[in-house]
């Protein structure tokens, strides 16, 4: 059985995603083998979250994951995001409805003829409002608005990398910053024993930094892409995909129907986002909003209701893909749980940490969050597992515990976008119909960009003591 086939001129053909993952399944169970089994004690803070006891690690019994306990692990990642899985397949639907009006390409038609030449706005402000959304947010928020960029981004003369870009970068930024986030922010501070939301003047200025960067080089490939398409890692894709409309023929008239249709996704959308924030509203909440807003576009469009219904499932088989992804990259999750080495791997970096040179040490504790994020996603997680034992560290070292905090949010957050066992990048690159191994393309660049603007910025906090403490 052939992994990795070739194409006709001899070149390797990168496999299907779901081979990718299994292959990435499969790695992670030997791992395990490798590393001890560990564990920390741990308690309930407060707030609910599970935190560790850093002086009391120990070595457990050896617990093995099985090659053959794959699928099993699989479908606990089914069962464990099926919220998740169940909102990207009726966010799918819906949004396929509304394209169904036509009221989107009419859209595009005015957004090119506005913006059509001037990526150099248009980019970074609409990557700026997704930063400033995410700082309270989870970047799977903007599953519902990916498509849509895509499409403007392609109309424009851009690639669908380009379109994906502005809402996962915008928010990768706002979250990774750590802002506003409850389940991280407050949860990490906490736990570090820091008044919530101290220290956020820092926070924000670190999020316009790594915004600068960011939309620069995004500026700076869609005007290369823009000039020389076939430099696009989607290129070929692009080509043959079926979703982007057609706007070489004359404009399509924005009729009150498709004007009715656009208030309705609006509104939908604002609905969600100020429910998020103010209402504490959760991701099923986003499958209860497309529902509604399928049903009144259905309405206004004057589809019948079985071919509300038609167009509903059309679209749910479209993100069907999307949403097996999703629950294939949780089970990677459950090989590093089952086998516990997380703990393992967290321990063994808090004691490399205690030796390395105090200059660098701010650095040193923003990459071992970058490894630590590999096995742990979860930013509550996260938070629960390292910072119990990264701010008394942070004490002995010569660093402020705000720094730590720091180095935890930019570790935790901007690793996510590397990452194909991640929910917020695979929902979202599913829905844009961009396989992983051409993002990887198009992002290791900016991946390395941000771990250097973060060494800069944990750097100067080291250098000025951040605090209050």
């Amino acid at each position: 059985m052939k992994v990795f086939e070739r194409k006709k001129d001899g070149s390797v053909k990168i496999p299907h995603t779901f081979v990718i993952l299994f292959l990435i399944l499969i790695c992670s169970v030997i791992l395990t083998w490798l590393i001890p089994s560990g564990a920390y004690t741990r308690i309930t803070g407060a707030n609910g979250v599970k935190i560790v006891q850093p002086d009391q690690f120990s070595y457990i019994a050896k617990s093995y994951v099985h090659l053959w306990q794959i699928p099993t692990l699989v479908v606990k990642g089914f069962s464990s995001q099926n919220v998740l899985i169940f909102s990207t397949l009726i966010a799918g639907g819906g949004f396929h409805v509304l394209l169904k009006t036509g009221s989107i390409h009419s859209l595009i038609w005015i957004v090119v003829k506005k913006f059509g030449n001037r990526e150099a706005i248009f980019i970074p402000l609409l990557m700026l409002i997704c930063a400033l959304i995410a700082t309270t947010q989870s970047v799977t928020i903007f599953m519902a608005f990916t498509p849509i960029l895509v499409m403007m981004a392609r109309a424009m003369g851009f690639d669908s990398l380009t379109g994906a870009a502005i809402p996962i970068l915008g928010g990768a930024i706002g979250f990774s910053t750590g802002t506003l986030n409850p389940s991280s922010t407050i949860v990490a501070q906490t736990i570090a024993g820091l008044p919530p939301y101290s220290g956020i003047g820092y926070r924000f200025l670190s999020l316009f930094v790594f915004w600068f960067f960011t939309a620069l080089f995004v500026v700076h490939y869609a005007k290369k892409i823009k000039a020389h398409p076939e430099q696009s890692p989607m290129y070929d894709l692009d080509q043959t995909s079926q979703e982007m409309p057609e706007l070489n023929g004359s404009q399509e008239p924005l009729t009150l129907r498709k004007i009715l249709c656009l208030l309705t996704l609006v509104v939908s959308l604002s609905i969600l986002v100020y429910g998020c924030i103010y209402w504490k509203w959760e991701t099923q909440h986003l499958s209860i909003v497309f529902i509604w807003m399928s049903i009144i576009v259905g309405c206004i469009a004057g589809f019948s209701p079985s071919t509300t219904a038609r167009y509903f499932v059309d679209g749910c088989k479209e993100f069907l893909a999307t949403a097996m992804i999703i629950g294939i990259a949780k089970g990677i999750t459950f090989v590093f749980s089952n086998a516990h080495v997380m703990d393992t791997i967290v321990h063994s970096l808090s004691l490399i940490m205690a030796r390395i040179p105090l200059g660098a040490r701010g650095i040193a504790m923003y990459w071992a969050n970058l490894l630590i994020n590999i096995p742990i996603t979860s930013a509550s997680g996260q938070a629960g597992a390292v910072m119990p034992i990264f701010a008394p560290l942070a004490d002995m070292v010569g660093i402020t515990r705000q720094t730590a905090v720091l180095a935890y949010h930019f570790g935790d957050g901007f690793c996510n976008y590397i990452l194909p066992w991640s929910s917020a990048l695979m929902g979202n690159l599913g829905v844009a119909n961009i396989p992983y191994d051409r993002w990887m393309r198009f992002m290791w660049k900016i991946f390395l960009l941000w771990i250097l603007v973060g060494s800069v910025l944990v750097f100067a906090a080291q250098m000025i003591h951040y605090g209050p403490f």
